[in-house]
């Protein structure tokens, strides 16, 4: 199994600067602070496959797309093949996952009681 990396937001003017799903898939690689070569070596990828990921020469199945967004934290060339077809990427939002859902609510009570606690020293 492989790691996944944590989430990262990437700005959508990033994404559409790119001109291609290569450029997208680079993109992706560097936002992770990675090289393309740490990502092969980890997911185990074909040096000269990736390479024509890279360079548009042959297309990348969902599941290794996947494999790599994952393990970056982004999604980049997913964004980009959005903005590609045009679609609107700064209206565009993930949908909150239940863990996730859970996690803001309790950050908010936490907050709330925070409010209170300090509003009820002064």
């Amino acid at each position: 199994m492989q790691q996944v990396s944590i989430p990262m937001v990437v700005s959508p003017s990033e994404v559409m600067r790119k001109q291609s799903l290569g450029a997208a898939l680079d993109l992706c690689v560097e936002l992770a602070g990675y090289e393309a070569k740490q990502v092969q070596r980890d997911l185990k990828l074909d040096k000269a496959q990736f390479s024509r990921w890279q360079s548009g020469q042959e297309g990348i199945i969902w599941p290794r797309l996947k494999l790599v967004m994952n393990h970056c934290g982004n999604d980049a060339p997913l964004l980009w093949m959005n903005h590609d077809r045009g679609f609107d990427l700064s209206a565009m939002r993930k949908v909150e996952t239940t863990l996730e859902r859970e996690n803001r609510e309790l950050r908010e009570q936490r907050d709330a009681l925070l409010t209170l606690l300090q509003s009820k020293r002064n």
